[in-house]
């Protein structure tokens, strides 16, 4: 009888942490030919390798990242230009208070996108997403999206309904846990915030061969390996910051990005996002608009981070991302041509 306990306790544990973290898996399931790249890393997880599980109850941040050694302040203030502000790289990455360059950029920001809440572990919005809401590669730019679908998608981070097919992407548990910590009015403050900016172009398109050797930082941010030669790309999109130093040290939010992409891939994802490709997806004009630019109620796409638009397609295919409205388009559609269509989509202007 005792043992029948402890097993049933051990198996509510173990239920609830899944449930808190979107899905604990106890060991990672290498899937070949997944686009690993487009969540920061350039081969499978390992056997058992995955991120580390969010606690059930509240703690201090950090309770689901990675752990990281604090770099010591340089005290050095460093300067953009446009700004008579400066700031040391720890200022930059403050997690309650991060560099704010440019508040001429973006309106007023509400608390928690601005600081946070420390008490409750909550870093603040504008750290991963910039002030701005343009973001970066390894996270998601928020500008310009419906307030609701903003709203929607904290919803679905906190029930578990939006998880990462990677399950090393320790930042999507991140997302998930902070949603679980934010009031609905906080939620909505920050939805709206993020709503009232537009968005703009922010990723540069490049058709190649070859693109640099890059290294990848915790959380999936590539930077180019200084040195290094070029390596064939194949079928992936090698996205990176057009000013490494600057997004890296100090979170520039007037520094965009490039993408490398196969050559002929941005032809192809035209006939796949304009026509369907002969049913083996919908057209995205149906939904995002001719332009891909989005409605009040539909996210634009046009000119969002190539990296984040393949691993969203991808997560919505493996069902991590819960999506009714996407199941049916991407269910045919194979890494290549999520590449192709990435390559279009990210070269449109917003």
């Amino acid at each position: 009888m005792l043992r029948t306990l402890l097993v049933a306790f051990a198996l509510a544990v173990f239920t609830l942490l899944a449930h808190a973290t979107g899905g604990v898996r106890l060991a990672a399931q290498a899937v070949p030919d997944a686009p690993h790249w487009a969540y920061g890393y350039m081969k499978p997880p390992a056997a058992g390798e995955s991120a580390p599980p969010c606690p059930p109850v509240a703690r201090p941040f950090p309770d689901c990242a990675y752990p990281v050694t604090p770099v010591a302040d340089d005290g050095v203030k460093r300067t953009l230009p446009g700004t008579g502000r400066s700031f040391t790289r720890n200022e930059s990455y403050f997690d309650y208070g991060p560099a704010d360059w440019y508040p001429e950029d973006h309106p007023a920001m509400p608390d928690v996108v601005a600081k946070g809440k420390q008490a409750d572990g909550v870093r603040a919005c504008a750290l991963c997403h910039y002030p701005n809401g343009q973001g970066k590669m390894e996270n998601g730019g928020v500008a310009g999206l419906p307030a609701a679908y903003i709203q929607q998608q904290l919803a679905d981070f906190k029930s578990g309904a939006r998880r990462s097919a990677d399950p090393r992407k320790a930042n999507t548990n991140e997302m998930a846990q902070i949603a679980r910590r934010l009031t609905d009015e906080e939620a909505k403050a920050a939805a709206e915030y993020f709503a009232s900016m537009s968005w703009r172009k922010w990723v540069r398109v490049v058709e190649s061969d070859q693109a640099p050797r890059v290294r990848a930082t915790t959380n999936g941010l590539f930077l180019p390996v200084a040195g290094a030669p070029q390596e064939p790309l194949g079928q992936r999109i090698i996205e990176m910051p057009e000013h490494p130093e600057s997004t890296e040290l100090v979170r520039d939010p007037r520094s965009g990005f490039v993408a490398y992409v196969p050559i002929g891939s941005v032809a192809k994802g035209e006939v796949l996002v304009t026509t369907g490709g002969d049913g083996r997806t919908a057209r995205c004009t149906l939904c995002h608009g001719a332009d891909l630019k989005g409605t009040a109620t539909v996210p634009g796409i046009a000119g969002r981070s190539a990296s984040y638009i393949v691993r969203q397609l991808y997560d919505m295919q493996q069902g991590t991302r819960q999506t009714k409205t996407m199941k049916a388009a991407v269910a045919k559609l194979t890494v290549e041509d999520m590449v192709s269509i990435t390559a279009y989509v990210s070269s449109r202007i917003p």
